[in-house]
């Protein structure tokens, strides 16, 4: 316990609300029991005695430390040869079984891993270790939902800036984005990066946009958008 700080209550903290249960007499010892671990519980516990002392409070020192870590699927490869890898820093037994889950449904055990012919890049992929099947780690997918968003809103007029932002949903997060636009009848790559800016957008820049989102899963692109730039 930091000197100067003020231990957190977690009874009062809504993340425990239902997880925790004391054993024994709360006046005599300080048993303590967290359900439905999570990641984010990772922290030092301490005690505390109220007392009717002049000091009046005492906190066990320096108290336990508490880590706690999940499985987790690893993506490695190319988007032609990619390996999926349940993996966890937990000691488990010696070869367990692990079970992947393709969108929440089983397809396979016995392995820790799973080859590029053996999944899909527009599916989400988890795992699990056998025994401790309702223990799943996070899905892993490619962009899904991407789309570009303008701002300001409304009007675009000659002159003003403008920037066009791309936003995606992935796990891993996305690698990359790329920016295309069509205009005078041709197709072009512009800049990469979540965002597309215009300081002072021409009516030249008139044309489709769209942007496309890249993570080691896979690709997706986002529906067009039609720009169309006003002279003063």
């Amino acid at each position: 316990m930091e000197a100067g700080i003020e231990p957190e209550d977690i009874g009062q903290n809504q993340e425990y609300a239902g997880r925790l249960e004391y054993h024994g007499d709360k006046k005599k010892d300080c048993t303590l029991k967290i359900t439905d671990l999570r990641e984010r519980d990772s922290a030092t516990y301490t005690f505390r005695f109220i007392t009717d002392q002049t000091r009046g409070r005492y906190y066990g020192d320096p108290g336990v430390t508490l880590t706690v870590t999940g499985l987790q699927v690893k993506v490695t490869g190319g988007h032609q040869d990619k390996t999926l890898t349940c993996s966890t820093t937990c000691t488990l037994t010696d070869n367990p079984t692990y079970i992947w889950y393709k969108n929440g449904h089983k397809v396979k055990e016995d392995t820790s891993s799973l080859d590029s012919d053996s999944f899909s890049d527009t599916d989400s992929y988890s795992c699990a270790v056998k025994g401790h099947e309702d223990l799943h780690s996070p899905a892993v997918y490619g962009p899904r939902n991407t789309s570009v968003s303008v701002s300001p809103s409304g009007e675009i007029v000659e002159g003003s800036s403008v920037t066009l932002t791309c936003s995606s949903d992935a796990n891993p997060p996305v690698q990359s984005y790329t920016w295309w636009y069509k205009k005078n009848g041709g197709e072009h790559q512009s800049m990469t990066g979540p965002q597309h800016v215009f300081n002072q957008i021409q009516s030249s820049d008139t044309g489709e946009y769209y942007c496309e989102s890249q993570n080691e899963m896979g690709t997706d692109r986002s529906r067009t958008m039609n720009m169309d730039v006003k002279c003063e």
